[in-house]
């Protein structure tokens, strides 16, 4: 949620991050139609029903949350990820309350280094 465009903020070098690791991009900007190659969308709720969301990572003012948690709720979203500095207890209790996995103030890109198993040579 609010990917940017511009390749030195977060949220860009993140999601850059991601597609390399073969994570598929469902950018949410209302400003852009497409964003590293993949179509942008205005909203959550206006990605099309049939393409599943994973994980909803959010690069928003923490007071700018309580939305976005709702429309992931009203999507059945597994997984809502609160990048660093990004916190909102109620709607976190709200998600989790809802059956989602939340995490709050966390860089999803860290995360990901931190829990990546390195492939062994000639593994597949």
């Amino acid at each position: 949620m609010g990917l940017s465009d511009k390749p030195d903020r977060d949220s860009n070098r993140i999601a850059r991050y991601l597609k390399e690791h073969g994570y598929q991009l469902l950018p949410v900007n209302p400003m852009l139609s497409t964003v590293l190659g993949a179509t942008a969308y205005p909203s959550l709720s206006s990605i099309p029903r049939e393409i599943p969301v994973d994980i909803v990572d959010i690069f928003r003012r923490s007071e700018e949350v309580p939305p976005i948690v709702d429309e992931a709720i009203a999507r059945k979203v597994p997984t809502i990820w609160m990048q660093l500095g990004v916190e909102h207890p109620a709607a976190a209790a709200k998600a989790r309350a809802a059956g989602a996995l939340v995490l709050e103030n966390r860089c999803i890109m860290v995360t990901h280094r931190e829990l990546a198993i390195p492939r062994r040579p000639g593994s597949r």
